[in-house]
């Protein structure tokens, strides 16, 4: 793991130089993908504290971190909420008709990859449970319908009980189970540990007291970044004082605020769920889509650019919390052409420096530069370190 401060880290680190550290996509603590990720995977990350702070035995930052890095909760069920507020503009029925209307990239609109992203914006309550490493299960309820995403063995299911259709997939069988147990992504340690892994010397790392969460008593460690140009206010993290598993992830903007990302158990139980939770047969007359085998590889990859690092062929420039994600779209013009093209333009700023003119989109935590000549930065900076930076590319 990386170095990471102490608890009595103070002062504020100067900006890298935007051409200094440039290096090859890898992953790095708030990615540009958080807009999308922060709400769909962070899905099965625990929380809502109740009131009455425990008084639980005093534990380092280090020590802190250690016990998130070696806990191993296998089995567990609950109900999660889910609330974000990216400060994105209301679209109208726009986010709906991109939803589970149009399906994912199969077409079906029972694919996780499309069903998920509805947890973005607003506020959603889960259900999931997992036994171990090839077995967890994802249901969430909204509108008068069911969707329920479970991973069994070999099979993945998606199943959409508003449009009755059903997604199949298959996991990897050639002994890839560790792997799999580390890219599941969707864990509350899974997030917690991709977020520390990045922990540096840009970073401040305290333990800020306790709280009960989901009746347990838990610790918070705070995570706040020391760079300038970030938008990130704080992350903080509530772990289990027992188990080491993150009970609660709470992310806010330095802009001030209510979170952008308030997610966790309600309720949380670390029982053996029932085997028959993770059973499934496609009801009768479900319209069965199976994944194709191009579908799986873009699937997998999705996920992993949604925790961390630029898109494939793309670049990393910067370091720590003021780290820029920048890859070629591969168009000219940058912005689509026609009637869409002036909708997304609308809803960005205009701008010109030394990279041309361009169009800058920003949300509370990412701000994203398109370019005309189709190169795309993009990150969790304010606007001006953004465009100082693609200045400084050009």
């Amino acid at each position: 793991m990386a170095p990471y401060a102490s608890d009595d880290t103070r002062g504020t680190a100067a900006d890298e130089n935007p051409r200094a550290g440039r290096r090859k996509a890898v992953r790095y603590v708030v990615p540009v993908a958080v807009t999308g990720v922060a709400a769909a995977t962070i899905g099965l990350v625990p929380a809502l504290a109740s009131t009455g702070d425990p008084d639980l035995p005093k534990i380092s930052a280090q020590q802190l971190v250690e016990k998130i890095a070696s806990s191993d909760v296998q089995q567990l069920s609950g109900t999660v909420k889910i609330s974000t507020d990216l400060g994105l503009p209301d679209l109208g029925g726009l986010e709906s008709s991109l939803g589970s209307g149009n399906g994912g990239h199969d077409g079906s609109s029972a694919d996780p990859s499309s069903k998920l992203t509805e947890l973005v914006s607003g506020t959603h309550t889960l259900r999931v449970a997992a036994d171990g490493p090839d077995r967890q299960k994802l249901s969430l309820r909204e509108r008068g319908a069911e969707y329920s995403l479970i991973h069994n063995g070999k099979d993945v299911w998606g199943y959409d009980s508003g449009s009755n259709e059903v997604f199949h997939g298959t996991a990897e069988q050639h002994e890839q189970g560790k792997e799999r147990k580390e890219e599941r992504q969707g864990t509350p340690g899974d997030f917690a540990k991709e977020a520390l892994k990045a922990v540096d010397d840009t970073t401040s790392v305290t333990v800020a007291g306790t709280e009960r969460v989901a009746g347990r008593d838990a610790y918070k460690l705070q995570i706040k970044p020391k760079q300038q140009g970030s938008t990130v206010g704080a992350v903080t993290i509530a772990v289990d004082a027992k188990t080491g598993m993150p009970l609660k992830f709470t992310l806010t903007a330095k802009s001030g605020g209510k979170p952008v990302v308030d997610t966790g158990f309600t309720q949380v139980s670390f029982a053996k769920p029932s085997a028959s939770t993770f059973d499934f047969t496609p009801p009768k007359g479900a319209k069965v889509t199976e994944e194709k085998d191009s579908g799986k590889e873009e699937h997998g990859q999705g996920l992993r650019e949604l925790f961390g690092g630029a898109p494939q062929g793309g670049d990393v420039i910067g370091k720590g919390w003021t780290s820029i994600a920048t890859f070629d779209t591969g168009a000219e013009g940058g912005m689509p052409s026609g009637s869409a093209g002036g909708f997304l333009g609308s809803l960005g700023d205009q701008v010109t420096g030394d990279f041309g003119k361009g169009t800058v989109f920003s949300t509370r935590l990412v701000n994203a530069l398109i370019t005309d000549d189709g190169k795309v930065y993009a990150g969790a900076v304010t606007k001006q370190t953004l465009l100082k930076t693609a200045n400084a590319e050009h």
